[in-house]
């Protein structure tokens, strides 16, 4: 955090308690306490660690691509590109593996239904499997967090990849995209890059 900062975040706790004692008294001054404690807390369970994500890749192991798939992958010249980086008919193929966010929608996370997402996660495995088999790709598939970043994270802890590939939508139609892709940049400490499809936005 920026030095100038501090004095801002001070005030910005401060100055609301001490407000509540002044025009409301004790009782009214403990109760702004307490909510200014909660909303600490709040906003500090919501950060993540902003380090590097992944292990440090050996340049001498096998190439693991990490395939992330924000929306179905099925057209030819994305599967093309995929191929490519795999390295398929070059011998020492990569190992491919298949991520699906599952993208829960406001309501379905306010009614705490996550399964409608799961299938729809599941749905875009089926097809950006079956599509990289065409080609003669094979892949494992699996389903991930809701939060793009972090089901990447988590998936890293037992498949190191060697580079990661998020397939979406193009800047600026899904904003969660945008965000994933360009934290996953700055962050990943494998090769990172970024294909986009067109179609209907997921969940």
């Amino acid at each position: 955090m920026a030095p100038w900062k501090l004095p801002l975040v001070v005030a910005a706790i401060a100055v609301p308690v001490v407000a509540a004692f002044y025009v409301g008294g004790p009782g009214t001054g403990m109760a702004s306490g307490a909510l200014v404690v909660v909303a600490i807390l709040a906003v500090a369970a919501r950060q993540r660690p902003r380090g590097a994500i992944g292990p440090a890749v050996a340049t001498a192991e096998r190439r693991r691509l990490l395939i992330v798939a924000s929306r179905p992958v099925e057209a030819a010249t994305t599967i093309r590109e995929i191929a490519d980086a795999a390295g398929k008919g070059g011998g020492d193929a990569a190992e491919v593996l298949v991520l699906a966010p599952a993208r829960i929608g406001f309501l379905d996370r306010w009614a705490s239904d996550v399964e409608g997402a799961r299938r729809e996660a599941q749905q875009r495995l089926v097809i950006t499997v079956a599509s990289l088999a065409k080609a003669g790709l094979v892949a494992e598939a699996r389903v991930g967090d809701e939060d793009l970043v972090q089901a990447v994270e988590d998936q890293l802890q037992t498949f190191a990849a060697t580079a990661v590939i998020l397939v979406g939508a193009a800047p600026g139609e899904d904003p969660g995209v945008d965000a994933a892709a360009t934290e996953l940049e700055q962050r990943l400490r494998a090769e990172f890059r970024r294909l986009t499809v067109s179609g209907p936005a997921a969940r």
